[in-house]
């Protein structure tokens, strides 16, 4: 079996090992078929009840994840630690390199083949797109991409789209209305790529400086999503099953002028909220920055920090799939 990104192969696999996840690099959503992902929900769910009964298991004793992130992170790098911990596993972790040989030049593919030689998987956040694909040409060890620059996020969209089956039970004939930074989001880029495969309508609602890449609109299109661009939220708030809020990206702008101009475009309140349909879930994949109220986390509707939590099941299940013990 060739794996994505890398020239490994692996092969006499032993029977549980042969679910297609063994030492494969998880670098991009569009890697992933719908069994794909309904394989590992359903080991997600498994982690969710492992965890809930009795907090953690030996799973993955003796094997060892190097977290490595070359850009800022609380919540990925902190799940990623969490997940490998609650299977019994240990952590590297490298979080801010200007405390290790990059600060001294070294490159990635150097980086990436030193931790290889101590770790079993790598997880690799970093600021220039195409990184995570990068590293997986040159490690030995599983790549698993936690972001890269404005490109994709293939965990973090896992762990949306797991999210919106957990809230409502199904993923089919949904509406899905994102609202905000859609330009620079990867976390936008990677949900919208991962419901191209589900027959979804899908509105994105944004400034026009911050509308989806003209590609990716272009790709859901020839998948036949019905894709709508909006800039007002009125305007889907009683209709939308899901709304996914981003927060506008101001490491992004070179120009602080624009940043200023759209950083406040959109907020949600409990008035607006009030509009909203009674069966429906507020998502955020987190940092908030004002675009949504405090009173708002209230609303049993709001799903941003069961979001946030199964984060931890989805990246438990890939680690485990990753490295053949699921």
């Amino acid at each position: 079996m060739a794996l994505v990104g890398s020239g490994r192969k692996v092969v006499g696999l032993a029977p549980e090992r042969q679910h297609g996840f063994y030492g494969r690099d998880i670098v991009s959503v569009r890697q992933f078929t719908r069994d794909d992902l309904t394989y590992i929900f359903g080991v997600s769910d498994e982690m969710r009840s492992l965890v809930r009964r009795v907090g953690a298991t030996d799973l993955l004793k003796g094997h060892i994840l190097a977290n490595l992130f070359y850009e800022p992170s609380t919540r990925t790098f902190a799940s990623f630690a969490a997940a490998m911990q609650r299977l019994g596993g240990s952590v590297i972790p490298i979080h801010g390199v200007q405390y290790s040989s990059v600060s001294k030049g070294e490159s990635l593919p150097d980086t990436i083949r030193t931790l290889a030689c101590y770790a079993d998987v790598i997880v690799l956040r970093h600021p220039d797109v195409g990184a995570s694909e990068i590293a997986a040409r040159y490690s030995a060890k599983p790549i698993i991409s936690a972001g890269d620059g404005v490109g994709e996020h293939p965990t973090q969209g896992l762990l949306d789209l797991y999210t919106i089956y957990s809230e409502l039970g199904t993923i089919d004939s949904l509406r899905v209305a994102m609202v905000g930074d859609l330009k620079h989001g990867r976390t936008v880029h990677s949900l919208a790529r991962l419901l191209r495969m589900y027959q979804t309508e899908l509105t994105f609602v944004s400034p026009e400086i911050l509308r989806l890449p003209s590609e990716l609109k272009c790709e859901l299109e020839e998948a036949g999503r019905t894709v709508i661009e909006t800039d007002s939220v009125e305007s889907i708030i009683g209709t939308a099953d899901i709304i996914y809020v981003t927060r506008v990206q101001r490491e992004r702008f070179e120009d602080m002028r624009e940043y200023e101009a759209v950083k406040d475009c959109y907020e949600i309140t409990t008035e607006l909220m009030a509009r909203a349909k009674h069966r429906m879930a507020l998502m955020h994949p987190l940092p908030r920055v004002g675009e949504i109220h405090y009173d708002v986390d209230d609303d049993p509707r709001a799903a941003y920090f069961r979001q946030m939590e199964n984060g931890m099941y989805i990246r438990m299940a890939l680690l485990a799939a990753v490295l053949g013990k699921a």
